[in-house]
Parts: C-alpha cells; structure tokens; sequence
C-alpha cells in the first residue's frame, strides 16, 4: 500500500473498527541484508483477522512465521507495508507507542512462559497493570479474576519453581489475559510441555475463544493447529494457504 495521509489512515481505521478487524495488514514486508544476498522474511502478506477469531499460522522452520509473529506482537516493525491494529496504524509507530500497544492490546503466551522467579503467580499476573499504572486495588482485582480464569486460584501465592510446567503456562495465560488485550498471541504454547498437559493447555485456549477472545497461535505441530477455526499456512516468508477448520 503506497504511503497514504493521515485523514485516509483515519479513514481506514474507522473502516476497520466498524468491521470489527483486529489485525490488518496491507503489502506487508520484513526483508534483511546479509552481504550481498536479500532475504525476505515476510514478503507482501495481506491478512485479516477478526474479533473473536482463532487462526494458527504454521509452517516449517525459516518459513517466516516467526517473523511474522514478531511484527504482529509488536516486537519488531516491517521495512515496508501497513499494519493496523484495532484500527491504530502501528507500523508508523515509534517505540514508546508500540511499548503501550504491546503492553495494553496484545497478551503474550510464549513456550518458555517467561515468569520472574522471585515473584508469586499472582505477582507475576500483576506485571502488566503495574507498567499500565493502575491502582492497587484495582490490579489485584484484576489479576485474581485473571488467575481464576486458567482455574489457579488455589496456586496464586505460589513461586514458578513450586508450580508444575502446565501450572507455570496457566500463569503465563493469566498474565497475558489481565488487561483484557485485543488478541492473545501464542508462540509454540505447548512446546516445552508433555503431551498430557498440552492437552489442557490447549483446551484453555478453546474456553477463551468460546468466550469471545481473539487468538493466534504459532505452531509447527499440526495437532496444535487442528485447535483453531482457521490455519494459515506460511512458506519462504508469504502466504500459501488460507484455509478454515470445520469444528
């Protein structure tokens, strides 16, 4: 999408909002320059995805989903293209901006959970809401609904080491769900946990979608994948296929 003024990307975004699109992106593109060869680990994706969706983007190792996780979370930004979320042009964001974004729209789930140690579960929900500035009161409100929503209510004042690794991921869920974030973004959730306790995990994930979250999940493994409502399947950094799951 060519550069467009700031009364069109408005224009868009309203569109976007009306219609309930959470993410959006137009020609979007990630290239990289080792020596004289260009890699482009995202090449020109356009995608929607709406409220309440459930997508699993899969493909193999350097097929560039990754990357494209990292753009979407706001963990890196394009060299060209557009992304929107919930109608706010991101990709012209600076990094204070997209820190907010990430903070306040997206909740990460990621395969190493990424809890601090010295911090209860509870503690550990909090974070966010601490970065957002909220009053105490109010966080450990949220936080405890957040820890009763992954069923760990009777864990909360548990360190990780004291915590099973489905235990430690249901944390990890919680904390991503406390400031009720536009989507929920995963990364391989289930990949450091046996296959009896990504059962459960998963199965978390599905009560959160039947209870209207937005959900992306990045996974190779296709039992993962058969969880969501649509797959988007991704090779030398673009799209292959598109495909919805009948459930």
């Amino acid at each position: 999408m060519a550069t467009v003024t700031a009364d069109k990307q408005a224009a868009i975004g309203e569109e976007l909002r009306r219609n309930n699109v959470v993410i959006q992106t137009y020609n979007l593109w990630k290239t990289y320059q080792m020596g004289d060869q260009t890699i482009h680990a995202v090449a020109d994706v356009d995608m929607t995805i709406k409220k309440g969706e459930y997508v699993a983007i899969m493909g193999p190792s350097g097929s560039g989903k990754s990357t494209f996780m990292n753009l979407i979370g706001c963990l890196d930004s394009p060299t060209s293209g557009d992304y929107y979320i919930r109608g706010q042009l991101v990709s012209a964001m600076g990094d204070d901006e997209l820190a907010y974004i990430r903070n306040r729209e997206i909740g990460f789930v990621f395969q190493t959970f990424n809890l601090l140690p010295r911090l209860s579960a509870l503690q550990n929900v909090e974070l966010p809401l601490i970065y957002s500035g909220m009053n105490t009161d109010e966080r450990l409100e949220r936080a405890k609904k957040a820890i009763a929503m992954v069923d760990l209510t009777q864990r909360m004042h548990h360190k990780p080491n004291e915590c099973s690794g489905g235990q430690r991921q249901r944390i990890a869920i919680a904390r991503a769900l406390v400031n009720d974030p536009a989507i929920l973004l995963a990364d391989e959730p289930t990949g450091n946990l046996d296959t009896a306790t990504g059962v459960e995990i998963m199965a978390i994930f599905d009560q959160l979608h039947r209870q209207g979250n937005t959900i992306i999940v990045v996974t190779h493994e296709h039992h993962v994948a058969e969880h969501a409502r649509r797959v988007v399947h991704v090779r030398d950094g673009a799209i292959e296929r598109d495909e919805q799951i009948a459930h």
